[in-house]
């Protein structure tokens, strides 16, 4: 499993980290970026260790595609990023679109608890259906 956005250092570490602890070693997890920034988001860290989730130990990286070619599935966080198809590749390109709080006015601790929330209903079925549970 793949998880993709521009900097990797919010959402689709997000979204990694909570299936991580969702699925446990049930499902191989990374994520990467189109452009990876620089650090992860302290604020994208925070929430989800709130829920029990955790990112330590990650960064950001860019798209490797030999990982593209290798995971059965890859899921864009969010529409800024692009994935295209390369060749061999095995899996499917899935793209999540989320509620972006900021564009309400909901900026800090309250935007990324509600990102990392309709993150967790997505991964939570994610998570059922790769594990079989």
């Amino acid at each position: 499993m793949l998880f993709v956005c521009v900097k990797n250092g919010g959402k689709s570490q997000m979204a990694a980290a909570l299936l991580r602890h969702q699925a446990g070693d049930a499902v191989e997890v990374h994520s990467a970026g189109t452009k990876p920034g620089g650090a992860l988001n302290a604020q994208s860290a925070a929430s989800v260790a709130e829920v029990g989730a955790s990112m330590d130990g990650e960064h950001p990286k860019p798209l490797d595609p030999d990982l593209l070619r290798r995971v059965d599935r890859v899921v864009v966080v969010g529409e800024e990023a692009q994935v295209d198809p390369v060749p061999g590749m095995a899996g499917t390109i899935d793209t999540w679109v989320l509620d972006e709080p900021s564009a309400r006015g909901i900026e800090g601790e309250e935007r990324m608890r509600l990102i990392r929330d309709a993150l967790r209903v997505r991964v939570e079925d994610l998570a059922a259906e790769l594990t079989g549970r």
